[in-house]
């Protein structure tokens, strides 16, 4: 792919490839197209994001495309296109300027959990974002962080985002990424993986018990878009040695009343 040139001092256009363009440079184009699915109003149509950012439909289009390949942008299942939850994840990251009432159900759930360590994370194509970390008030620390993206098959909030897709398209999932194992716990098995979603959604929750970090057991539940797509998840960590699965599982109608709460807010 070419490099886009600076466009020369008051021409108002950019040079690509000995041509020049009054769209500007791809990554011009693609900042205009990220501002106008993130006007208010949305989500928006092809239309309305060519229009407002003042590029090519055929490039809108293929840009779009790209941005909600990577989870900057979401396509709705009428076509149009809104905020992606890893434009979401980077704007709580540099502002902190999610709602307020977000940050108090998380720490309402830590308390009710004993004061062990809380998430929210955004789904974002094959995995999860972590946007939220609330850490836990018992002497130990998890190597999860903030912007961190996590396999689906290998988390509690992965899984029960696995748990609310279409079948079809967790199968294309599998298919695509495979079940790489993070550690000796993980599921590698699509058919024990297909059975442990039908349990998820029997029970309204899922487990990670040390299928992503050796000594870590965690309790996570999704949260549901208006059209009950999974747009995140929420999870509680604890560490095996402390917390039983007994007992983290007694946390799950706490969880679940978290993401009921969160789902208008994201």
């Amino acid at each position: 792919m070419s490099t886009d040139e600076a466009p020369a001092p008051g021409n108002g256009s950019a040079t690509r490839g000995g041509r020049t363009s009054a769209a500007g440079s791809a990554l011009e184009k693609s900042l205009r197209i990220l501002e106008a699915v993130a006007a208010p109003g949305g989500p928006h149509r092809l239309a309305e994001v060519t229009a407002a950012a003042a590029v090519p439909k055929s490039s809108t289009f293929r840009i779009l495309a790209s941005l909600a390949e990577q989870g900057f942008v979401r396509q709705e299942d009428d076509g149009r296109y809104g905020v992606g939850p890893r434009l979401r994840g980077l704007s709580a990251l540099v502002s902190g300027g999610e709602p307020a009432s977000i940050g108090r159900i998380l720490d309402e759930l830590r308390r009710a959990a004993g004061g062990q360590t809380v998430h929210l994370a955004l789904h974002s194509g094959q995995t999860v974002t972590y946007i939220r970390k609330l850490e836990s008030e018992q002497p130990f620390r998890t190597a999860s962080r903030i912007g961190m993206r996590m396999p689906l098959h290998t988390t509690a909030i992965g899984k029960s985002i696995l748990a609310h897709l279409p079948e079809q398209e967790v199968r294309d999932l599998v298919a695509a990424t495979g079940l790489p194992p993070r550690t000796a716990r993980t599921v590698t098995s699509a058919r024990d993986l297909y059975a442990q979603l039908a349990e998820v959604r029997a029970r309204g929750f899922a487990l990670d018990d040390e299928e992503n970090e050796p000594t870590i057991r965690c309790i996570g539940a999704a949260v549901l878009g208006p059209d009950g797509r999974p747009v995140g998840g929420v999870s509680i960590t604890t560490v095996t040695f402390l917390v039983s699965r007994e007992e983290i599982e007694a946390w799950a109608p706490a969880l679940r009343a978290a993401t009921r709460a969160l789902a208008p807010l994201l």
